[in-house]
């Protein structure tokens, strides 16, 4: 395969692309069970503003942190993980910055037309929210480069990843108690996959100086921390799932029990490459969420 194209797909995680529409939806489909007016247009306009959206801040992410990637001593776990071809492919010279740099407003671009076919005030909450979290993800990019006593960076800096179902509501919902509830349920979940993304690459971000969790903390307290975070995840869902019907709560408890697991083998080992082994739970769980979610809106 030609080394530009590999280089492309593992600049997009090409693997995973297909969560990120999945979860976008899940919000507009909470959206339809609450206000009605599903349709199949709107579910496909919003899926491609979830795709190009979430894949215009991958790329970013990648853009901002093209220097201090370079650094990486460990290119078998998280890396490899993420990545088919397991290569950062602006360090490794595979995609240029500018490149880089085109491909992100090309995708902006492209998800702001999408937004601007949504009816107002959709389009404007929406749009607001797109521009947050990009500016919320180069701030904690830059800012876990700083030395840090706080974790700061990281409690602000993930609400953009927690904001992005609610988005996927507000394409069709308005600011109410649903969108809330959605936000404060997947709020402790990015947090915790968070500490285990950290705890997975603290070789990589120790030689590059970056604040991470397990940096700050150590491994240990960094177990901890997935673990509490884990715990107010599940009782944020049980306050969601008053809201939600019979589907859903099943895809939420399902996906708790791949947590419960995930946590066990951490606590126990509290090693990064239990971390990696577990990781794919988490993602499992949060598959599992939005796939109960969508099913409400259609049963």
């Amino acid at each position: 395969m030609n080394p530009t194209v590999r280089g492309f797909i593992d600049l997009t995680r090409l693997q995973f692309s297909f969560a990120w529409p999945i979860l976008f939806c899940s919000g507009y489909m909470l959206a339809t069970t609450v206000y009605g007016n599903f349709s199949w247009f709107d579910l496909a306009r919003v899926a491609l503003i979830g795709f190009f959206g979430f894949e215009a801040g991958l790329v970013l992410n990648d853009y901002i942190d093209r220097e201090y990637d370079k650094k990486d001593i460990e290119s078998d776990k998280l890396t490899k993980y993420w990545r088919i071809f397991n290569t950062r492919p602006i360090p490794a010279g595979l995609i240029s910055p500018n490149q880089a740099l085109a491909v992100f407003f090309g995708f902006a671009a492209i998800t702001t037309a999408l937004i601007a076919t949504l009816p107002y005030p959709h389009s404007l909450l929406v749009f607001l929210i797109m521009v947050y979290c990009y500016t919320i993800e180069i701030f904690y990019q830059i800012e876990k480069r700083q030395t840090q006593q706080f974790p700061f960076a990281q409690l602000i800096g993930r609400t953009d990843f927690a904001l992005f179902p609610v988005a996927g509501y507000l394409c069709l919902g308005n600011p109410d108690v649903n969108a809330i509830l959605y936000f404060v349920f997947f709020y402790p979940f990015a947090m915790a996959h968070l500490g285990v993304n950290d705890l997975i690459d603290v070789a990589n971000d120790r030689v590059k100086g970056m604040s991470t969790i397990p940096i700050l903390y150590d491994i240990p307290r960094t177990t901890f921390w997935i673990f509490g975070f884990t715990v107010i995840h599940a009782m944020m869902a049980f306050l969601f799932m008053t809201r939600l019907g019979l589907p859903a709560r099943c895809g939420i408890i399902a996906g708790m029990f791949l947590l419960v697991i995930a946590n066990f083998v951490i606590l126990k080992n509290r090693t990064s490459d239990a971390a990696l082994r577990v990781l794919p739970l988490f993602h499992g769980a949060m598959v599992l969420y939005t796939v109960g979610i969508i099913a409400d809106g259609f049963f």
